[in-house]
């Protein structure tokens, strides 16, 4: 993906702007991680970290905007660094949004260690592992310009959706047989609904890698079939 360019700092821009994009990336993949361990091992101390690491998202966010408005401005990229461009700006969304779905996380996750455990929390964590590989996928694919890797990611979505609904059953079954567990098999059905809205984020960045590098929309195919 990344062609050479004879103007050197032009290069180094676009060099900045994915390297800025991956520390980002990270940066959210990490907090899923810990949002799912402050709830699986009770660590509220770990769940308030999370919600304080968001301010760092934030701030990549408004630099990765900022630097892509510059290279917009100063170097006025053509064809394909211009694709690359504006899928860094919708990315950088995409991204944020995921850090603001792991503070959600760790805030349940500090209501519900207030309390007695539901049930063991197998499922969840398996959940927030597909999660965050997906959100991985879909990075690696940006940066090696990899439209087959960000298909994988398209793929993989299907498995990500079916272990959130067998989450949702079994919680609902919980609340079905006893309505004293309603408040927290609810906590916990937000909680598996914001790590399958981190898959949606993830699925949209992948999305957004093939129309960078063929330039073909993928969004929304059943809109497409109406024209």
């Amino acid at each position: 993906m990344a062609a050479t360019h004879t103007d050197k700092a032009f290069e180094q821009d676009l060099r900045n702007l994915r390297e800025k994009l991956l520390a980002m990336g990270a940066k959210v993949e990490t907090l899923i991680a810990q949002s799912t361990r402050a709830l699986t091992e009770r660590d509220s101390a770990l769940a308030e970290q999370v919600v304080g690491a968001d301010r760092e998202v934030n701030r990549l966010e408004v630099d990765i905007d900022d630097l892509c408005r510059r290279i917009l401005a100063l170097r006025q990229p053509a064809a394909s660094d211009l694709r690359l461009i504006t899928t860094a700006l919708k990315i950088v969304t995409d991204l944020e949004r995921i850090g603001d779905l792991a503070v959600n996380i760790a805030e349940r996750a500090m209501d519900l260690n207030q309390v007695p455990p539901l049930a063991p929390y197998v499922d969840t964590p398996k959940l927030a592992e597909l999660a965050q590989q997906q959100v991985k996928k879909a990075l690696d694919a940006f940066v090696s310009g990899d439209a087959a890797k960000a298909e994988d990611v398209l793929k993989g979505d299907d498995l990500l959706d079916a272990l959130f609904l067998k989450i949702f059953n079994e919680l609902l079954a919980y609340m079905m047989e006893d309505s004293r567990n309603i408040r927290r098999a609810t906590a916990l059905m937000f909680i598996a609904k914001h790590l399958e809205r981190i898959g949606d984020h993830a699925l949209n960045v992948a999305e957004m890698v093939i129309y960078m590098v063929r330039g073909k929309d993928v969004r929304h195919p059943r809109s497409r079939d109406l024209e």
